[in-house]
C-alpha cells in the first residue's frame, strides 16, 4: 500500500477512486457443491437446526447435550423446541447480523448458522462470524465451503475488508481464521464480559486484494478430485493458503 500527501505535506492514505459503498449482504441463497445457503428462517429451519444441535460433539469430551459448542457464542441461549424458533426468529428477521442457514446437500437438513455482522457499507468493511456448526456439519467439506460462500459474495458486492474476531482462548476458531488464509491483527484486551467473565478478543482480517490471490486455492481445494470416497482432503487447506504467499502487509512505502 501507499501514501500520498496532501497539500500541507502531510501524509494521508492512498486514493480510493470511484468508491461506491456495496449494497447489504444475505439476501439471496448462495450455492455451492457440498451445501447452499439460505436467509435463515425459523419455519423452514428450526427442526432441524434444533436435532442438530442436540447432538453431542465427540471431538470435546463430557458434550453429551451439545452444550459445549455454544461456549464461546455466550451460552445456548435456549431448552427446548420452541425456545430455539423463539430464539431463530430473532435472529432471521435482523439485518445486522444477517443470519443464514447452513443446508447440507446430501442431505438437504439445515445443519448450521453463520452471519455477517458489524456491517459498514461506508467503509466497505464486513466480519463473519456467529458461527455455529452443529457436530454434523463441523469439520467437513461443507462447513469451509459455507464460509467460503459467504467470504465470496462479500468481495463480489464490493466489500474491501472482511474480519473474524473471537475470543482469544477459542483455538478451534483461531485454527479456523489462519486455515482460510486470514491475517492475525492482535488481541484486543478485555474487549468484554461475556456470562461474568472477561474475554480478549483475537482480530482476523482478510483484504479484497488478499482474497483475489486467494481465490483459486479455494477452489483448488473444494475440487471433488481433492477428498478420497470418504470425505477426507488429499491436500490440507492450510497448506494451500500458506503456499499462496501473500505478501505483508504495509501502510507506507
Amino acid at each position: 500500500m501507499t501514501t500520498t500527501t496532501n497539500r500541507f505535506g502531510q501524509p494521508v492514505g492512498h486514493p480510493v477512486p470511484d468508491w461506491q459503498p456495496p449494497i447489504l449482504p444475505g439476501n439471496l441463497m448462495l450455492q455451492g457443491r457440498y451445501c447452499r445457503l439460505e436467509p435463515l428462517s425459523a419455519e423452514q429451519h428450526g427442526n432441524t437446526l434444533w436435532e442438530a444441535w442436540r447432538q453431542p460433539d465427540p471431538a470435546i469430551p463430557g458434550d453429551t447435550h451439545g452444550e459445549a459448542r455454544w461456549t464461546y457464542l455466550g451460552g445456548r441461549p435456549f431448552v427446548d423446541t420452541a425456545g430455539c424458533h423463539t430464539w431463530l426468529r430473532q435472529c432471521g428477521a435482523g439485518h445486522d447480523p444477517r443470519f443464514m442457514a447452513v443446508i447440507e446437500a446430501a442431505s438437504g437438513s439445515a445443519l448450521g448458522v453463520a452471519a455477517w455482522l458489524n456491517i459498514q457499507p461506508a467503509h466497505g468493511s464486513v466480519e463473519l462470524g456467529h458461527l455455529n456448526f452443529s457436530p454434523r456439519l463441523a469439520r467437513t467439506p461443507a462447513a469451509t465451503e459455507a464460509l467460503v460462500l459467504m467470504m465470496r459474495h462479500a468481495f463480489a458486492l464490493g466489500f474491501r475488508r472482511l474480519e473474524w474476531k473471537c475470543d482469544a482462548l477459542n483455538a478451534p476458531s483461531r485454527r479456523a481464521a489462519q486455515r482460510l488464509g486470514l491475517r492475525f491483527e492482535g488481541i484486543f484486551h478485555q474487549h468484554r464480559v461475556v456470562n461474568g467473565r472477561n474475554r480478549d478478543s483475537a482480530w482476523y482480517s482478510l483484504l479484497d486484494r488478499e482474497w483475489r490471490q486467494l481465490m483459486p486455492v479455494f477452489e483448488r481445494w473444494l475440487s471433488p478430485d481433492n477428498f478420497d470416497a470418504h470425505g477426507r482432503q488429499h491436500r490440507a487447506l492450510s497448506v494451500l493458503t500458506a503456499a499462496a504467499g501473500l505478501p505483508p502487509r504495509a501502510t507506507t512505502t
